[in-house]
This record gives structure tokens, sequence and C-alpha cells, in this order.
């Protein structure tokens, strides 16, 4: 279970932990590969806040390798982002038929691409032609061997209902790092196989 703690106001998007926003918020981490086998020169924190609008996401990730998109677009959307190193959000608000969620993907280039999926379709990364509307920004520190992200989502793109405290939604969160020959695939449950489309294995996150 991860807690997002609520915010009163939106605020523009900031990628420092040290922010008062951010520091109100809880963390988790993402620290396991997709076995469960622990991963700690990569554990990843994860913060959240939500308003009565947006769902907010900050992600602190090591690294010792990045591999990383040739001439980043950072204005269009970049299909197949997901070949290059990334965080991910997954998350989805029907309980009834868990196939179906969003995902969210920033590369520590600020690139992006989001998805519906729908796991019942062949198909399931023709979801990209879906548009959220999210917000995103990133940042790599080199010296500190971190790269930053954040992202702001908006309700209306994962839930038909309005937020209120207590609510549920079925999330996961994952990153990954190096070059195909030495990657490493980063989340905080455990997918126990080769994709980290399980929603079976999700977890759950509730409005504080």
């Amino acid at each position: 279970m991860i807690e997002s703690v609520h915010a009163e106001h939106d605020v523009a998007l900031n990628t420092d932990p040290a922010s008062l926003f951010w520091q109100a918020a809880k963390a988790v981490y993402a620290e396991v590969d997709t076995g469960g086998q622990t991963l700690p020169e990569y554990r990843t924190e994860i913060r959240t806040r939500w308003t009565s609008d947006n769902i907010y996401f900050l992600f602190i990730c090591p690294y010792k390798s990045l591999y990383l998109k040739p001439s980043p677009d950072t204005v269009h959307e970049t299909d197949e982002l997901w070949n290059w190193n990334v965080a991910e959000v997954f998350v989805g608000s029907d309980f009834k038929d868990i196939k179906r969620y969003k995902e969210f993907e920033v590369s520590p280039q600020n690139e992006w691409v989001d998805l519906d999926i729908d796991l019942h379709k062949p198909h399931h990364e023709d979801g990209w032609l879906w548009n959220s509307g999210f917000e995103h920004s990133a940042r790599i520190d080199s010296r500190k061997h971190i790269w930053y992200m954040t992202m702001k989502i908006p309700f209306t793109a994962v839930d038909t209902r309005p937020p209120t405290p207590g609510r549920t939604f079925r999330v996961n969160l994952f990153r990954t790092e190096g070059p195909p020959s030495d990657s490493k695939e980063i989340m905080w449950q455990p997918v126990m196989g080769n994709s980290f489309h399980v929603p079976e294995r999700f977890g759950l996150l509730r409005l504080k």
C-alpha cells in the first residue's frame, strides 16, 4: 500500500526532494527485480501527493549507467520510449477489469509517452495514441549519479470519479537502467515474469 498525501493546492512541478511540497510526502521504494530479488544499489525512492485535480509522483533514481535515446524530443510524444531508460507509473481505477489501466513513462532526458492499456487486445502498445495531458519534468545530477523525475497526472485521465480521501487505485512503479545487454529492471512490486504488464501483481495506492 502506498499513501498519497493530500495537498491543498496544485504547484509547479519541481524535482527537489527538499522542497516543502515533497517533504510532506511519504516515501516508498522500488528496489527489487522481476523475481523479487533486492537491488540495493538501485534503490529508487518514490513519493506521491494529490490535489482535487491531479496526482503527483517524484522518482529519485540512483544510477550507474544510463541508456539514453540520441537526439531526444521533449516536445512530442516518443513512441517505444520503453526501449530506453525510463521511470514508469502504472495506475488503474477499474477493480472489475484489471486488464485496463494507464501507463506513464518519462526518461532522464524528459522524453515522455502515455498509454491507455487494454490487455484484452493483442497489441496493447497501440494505446500510446491516447493522450492524458500529464505534465512531467526530469533532470540528471551527473555528480551524484542520481536522476530525478516528477509527473503531474490529471485525475480525469485515470478515473471517471472525483478523488476523495480513502479512494484506492491499483498501481505499480518501475524504472529501467543500462543498455539492453546489461539491463536492470527495478520495481516496487515484483512482476514475477518477463513483462511489466502483470496487473495481478499490482499493489494499491490510497489517497490520504
